[in-house]
């Protein structure tokens, strides 16, 4: 494939919806969020239909100005990293340093559902923006609030303080103990998990608390913690350990209690298999030329296959090996869970992703090219949700926001 195919994704990429629309296209979202956690969650929001306002100091979100850039872009309003979390949102500035700036947002709050901020704990104290003064004053509005250790407020860490990345709630809640090849070469994930999950609960328990207000016209503080979040996601590492006194360990990508489940070599690439159930094995068997193995003790049930697992990987990765990872998908496709490891060029090029339109060519202002995003996963049968709106640029709606309702009224979706 050559290297400048990449060039050519928006045309095979499905377009932006036309308008706002989605379960929660009545929702009105202030977002005072930066870097990945925070935008990604109110991106969540946003892509079900929200009206998201992301307010930005003047110098802009952190993310803004990062690369990579389009090669045409001489604007570079904001490059790939902030497009990716950042679509379907409007954007204002507001020094929140400043009084005046403060009173604008206020009057933003007033009609509000949602406030998203994931700044240290004691910054919106000292802006005079605590979650008591604004609940006060708002008693239905929603405060949600994503920090490295948590809010104070439901719990008191000695970690409080402290600021945290990606690579540190990965570290701190569990992940990376259990993620690598073996125990002496442990890895935090590819994806920057140690935010995206937290930032996907933190939507959650945003819904959750909206529900809340339904029901009983009462706003509440929520509060997610990456590490938390992280040691959530990394369930098995709790019960292992309490249940059988076990401290998961690295096992590549191998699966603890199961076999064959693992990502195995071919002629030309790798594929994962997962073999569980015992039709699938049968059929697994009959594949690899083995009947014998249906019956044979050492891997006639899940758990011996999982005692025997060297032995099992032996005659998988001896049959993998031989062919292609097409073929061996086609071999096992539709009785046994297998699938190709795919990178980019080949997520472009797969016939899932297209049917499920999972890439939505964006317009990026400053460039001819449209870049291309992921699509949101969640599908609604009655309020279709997407992508229908670029990124912002640095304060492109601030007129129309700040109108003195404080948001604008008309338009797709908007109340």
């Amino acid at each position: 494939m050559s290297g400048d195919a990449h060039l050519a994704g928006h045309e095979v990429a499905a377009a932006m919806l036309s308008a706002r629309s989605g379960p929660l296209a009545d929702v009105r979202v202030v977002d005072l969020t930066q870097a990945l956690a925070g935008p990604y969650c109110t991106m969540i929001l946003a892509d079900m239909g929200a009206d998201v306002i992301k307010v930005e100091p003047p110098r802009g979100d952190l993310p803004r100005f990062s690369g990579p850039f389009l090669d045409d872009d001489e604007e570079r309003h904001y490059g790939g990293y902030f497009a990716s979390i950042n679509r379907n949102k409007r954007g204002i500035v507001l020094d929140l340093k400043d009084p005046e700036a403060v009173e604008q947002l206020l009057r933003l709050l007033a009609s509000a559902d949602v406030l998203v901020e994931n700044f240290k704990a004691g910054v919106m104290e000292r802006l005079g923006l605590s979650w008591e003064m604004l609940h006060e004053r708002f008693p239905s509005l929603v405060y949600a609030a994503i920090r490295g250790f948590g809010d104070p407020r439901t719990g008191e860490s000695p970690h409080a303080e402290w600021p945290s990345f990606d690579v540190v709630a990965q570290a701190m809640g569990g992940l990376v103990s259990c993620t690598g090849i073996d125990a002496e070469h442990r890895v935090a994930a590819g994806p920057s998990i140690g935010d995206l999950y937290p930032a996907t609960m933190c939507a959650v328990g945003i819904l959750g608390a909206l529900h809340h207000v339904q029901r009983t016209g009462e706003g509440q503080f929520v509060d997610v913690a990456m590490t938390d979040s992280i040691m959530a996601l990394c369930e098995s590492v709790t019960w292992r350990y309490s249940y059988s006194g076990e401290i998961q360990a690295p096992r590549g990508t191998e699966h603890p209690s199961l076999s064959p489940f693992n990502i195995y070599p071919t002629a030309d690439g790798l594929c994962a298999i997962a073999s569980l159930t015992p039709g699938q094995w049968e059929f697994m068997c009959g594949v690899l030329g083995r009947p014998d193995l249906v019956t044979d003790d050492r891997t006639r049930t899940t758990r011996r296959r999982a005692d025997n697992r060297e032995m099992v990987n032996e005659v998988m990765e001896s049959w993998s090996r031989s062919l292609t990872t097409d073929e061996i998908v086609e071999k096992l496709a539709g009785e046994v869970p297998v699938g190709p490891v795919n990178d980019a060029p080949a997520l472009f090029a797969s016939e899932h992703v297209r049917a499920r339109d999972m890439l939505v060519a964006v317009e990026h202002p400053g460039s001819e090219r449209p870049v291309v995003l992921p699509n949101t996963p969640m599908r609604f049968s009655a309020t279709p949700t997407g992508i229908y709106r670029r990124p912002p640029k640095l304060g492109e709606h601030q007129d129309e926001v700040l109108d003195g309702s404080g948001w604008m009224s008309g338009g797709s979706g908007d109340r």
